[in-house]
C-alpha cells in the first residue's frame, strides 16, 4: 500500500510541475503578443494575446487542482481530494468560453473596421514564435497527462493544441493583411474564437459528467467484469459501477459464488478479485467487492458405485477405487424432482498414485456441487474444497434411498 501511495504522489507532483511550466509559458506569450499587438495595431494578435492570457488562468486552475489532489484523505473527505482536479477542468471550460466570446467581439470589429499593420515584420515573427511555443507546450502536457492519466492536464493539452491552430490562423491573417487583405485579420480571429468555444463546451461537458459520477469509460467497466470472471469460484458478475475522480477511478462490483461457500473462501475470492483487477487496471484507486450466493435452479450430486446397472447399481464405500460414478441433477422447487442422471467411468480407478486426487479433479470438471461418500481422503478433500464442492455422508443403503434423501434435502 505504501508503494502505491508514493507512486500516486509522484504522478500528481509531475502533473503539478507541468501545469506550472505551462502557466509561466502562457504568461510570457500573453505579454509578448499583447505588447506587439498594440505596437503593430493587429487585432488578431491582440485576440491571440487574450487567448493566451486566459490560458494562464486555465493552467493555474489545473495546477491548483493537482496540488489539492495530492492531499491525503481525511475525515471530511474520506475519498480524497481527487475531484478537485475535475472541478478545475470545469473552471478551464468557463475560462475558455469567456475568452472565445471576447475574441468574437474583437474579431468582428477587425472585420468591420480593419487597420493596416504598423510593424508587420515583428507582428508576423511573434505569431510564428507563438505557433512553435504552443505546439511544444501541447506535446509536453499531452505526454505528462497520458503518463499520469490526468483529465485536467489532458484537457489543458487540447487547449494548447487549439492555441497552435489559432496562432497559425493569426499568422496567416497577418501575412494576408501585410499583402493587402486587411479584413482577413478579423476573419482569422473569428475562426479562432469558434475553435475555442467548441473546445470549451467539450471540456465542460466531460467535467460535469464526471462530477455527476457518470460512467465515461465503458471499456474499463467491461475489462473489470472480464477480469473478475477469470477468478476461480466466481459464478457471475451482475453489476459493475465505475466513477471517475481526477486521474483515478473508484469501482464497485457484485459477484455471485456458490451458495454453500464458507465465509473464509468468499473472503479469499474477494481478495483475489481485488488483486487481479488492481494489477491490470492501474488507475483503480478503490475497489469494493460485494459477494452474494448464486441462485441455481438445480444441484448436481455424485456418488461412487461398484457397477454400471442403472438405478439398480450398488453404492461403493470407496472413492478413488470406485469403478463408476452416478451423477444426477435435482431441480429446486416444491417437488425437488430428479431432473436427469448418467453413469460415467472413473478414469483414475487403475492409477497407482494420487488416484483419489485425480478422481476429485475429474468430478470437479463434471461441475458437481455435492459429492456423497463414506471415505474421501485428505488430498481429495483439499481438491474438492478448492473447487467449492461440498461433501456429505450418504443417507441410506441403496441407491434409491440415497437419491430420495438427497431430493428431500433440496426441498
Amino acid at each position: 500500500m505504501e508503494k502505491k501511495t508514493l507512486n500516486q504522489f509522484q504522478r500528481l507532483k509531475k502533473g503539478e510541475r507541468a501545469a506550472k511550466y505551462s502557466t509561466l509559458a502562457n504568461l510570457a506569450l500573453s505579454i509578448f503578443k499583447g505588447v506587439f499587438g498594440l505596437l503593430s495595431g493587429s487585432v488578431a494578435l491582440l485576440a491571440d494575446s487574450i487567448n493566451s492570457f486566459s490560458d494562464i488562468f486555465a493552467s493555474l486552475a489545473v495546477y491548483i487542482g493537482l496540488k489539492l489532489s495530492r492531499r491525503k484523505p481525511d475525515e471530511k473527505f474520506p475519498y480524497g481530494y481527487y475531484k478537485a482536479e475535475t472541478l478545475s477542468s470545469l473552471i478551464i471550460a468557463g475560462v475558455i468560453l469567456f475568452s472565445g466570446l471576447e475574441i468574437v467581439s474583437e474579431s468582428v470589429q477587425g472585420i468591420i473596421n480593419p487597420q493596416p499593420l504598423k510593424i508587420p515584420f515583428f507582428a508576423i515573427l511573434v505569431a510564428a514564435i507563438s505557433v512553435a511555443v504552443s505546439y511544444l507546450m501541447s506535446r509536453y502536457k499531452q505526454k505528462v497527462g497520458e503518463e499520469i492519466e490526468s483529465p485536467a492536464l489532458l484537457g489543458d493539452a487540447k487547449h494548447s493544441l487549439i492555441d497552435v491552430f489559432s496562432s497559425l490562423l493569426v499568422f496567416v491573417g497577418l501575412i494576408a493583411s501585410y499583402i493587402g487583405y486587411l479584413s482577413l485579420q478579423g476573419v482569422a480571429g473569428l475562426l479562432v474564437s469558434l475553435l475555442i468555444i467548441w473546445m470549451g463546451l467539450k471540456i465542460g461537458k466531460n467535467a460535469v459528467l464526471v462530477l455527476l459520477d457518470a460512467t465515461l469509460d465503458p471499456k474499463t467497466v467491461e475489462q473489470i467484469r472480464d477480469l473478475a470472471l477469470t477468478v476461480d469460484g466466481v459464478e457471475n458478475v451482475h453489476e459493475v459501477k465505475v466513477r471517475s475522480s481526477g486521474p483515478y477511478i473508484f469501482a464497485e462490483l457484485h459477484l455471485e459464488t456458490k451458495k454453500e461457500m464458507s465465509v473464509e473462501k468468499a473472503h479469499r475470492i474477494s481478495d483475489e478479485v481485488e488483486e487481479k483487477i488492481k494489477n491490470n487496471v492501474k488507475k483503480v484507486e478503490t475497489l469494493m467487492v460485494h459477494i452474494e450466493p448464486a441462485e441455481k435452479d438445480k444441484v448436481r450430486f455424485a456418488l461412487a458405485i461398484e457397477n454400471n446397472n442403472g438405478l439398480k447399481s450398488v453404492p461403493s464405500k470407496h472413492f478413488g477405487k470406485a469403478s463408476h460414478f452416478i451423477i444426477w441433477d435435482i431441480r429446486k422447487g416444491d417437488n425437488g424432482e430428479v431432473d436427469c442422471y448418467h453413469i460415467i467411468d472413473n478414469p483414475a480407478k487403475n492409477m497407482g498414485k494420487k488416484r483419489g486426487i485425480k478422481t476429485a479433479e475429474f468430478l470437479a470438471n463434471e461441475e458437481v456441487d455435492v459429492i456423497l461418500g463414506w471415505d474421501i481422503g485428505e488430498g481429495p478433500q483439499y481438491v474438492l474444497s478448492n473447487s467449492f464442492i461440498s461433501t456429505s455422508i450418504p443417507q441410506g443403503e441403496t441407491l434409491d434411498e440415497i437419491m430420495e434423501k438427497s431430493r428431500k434435502k433440496i426441498q
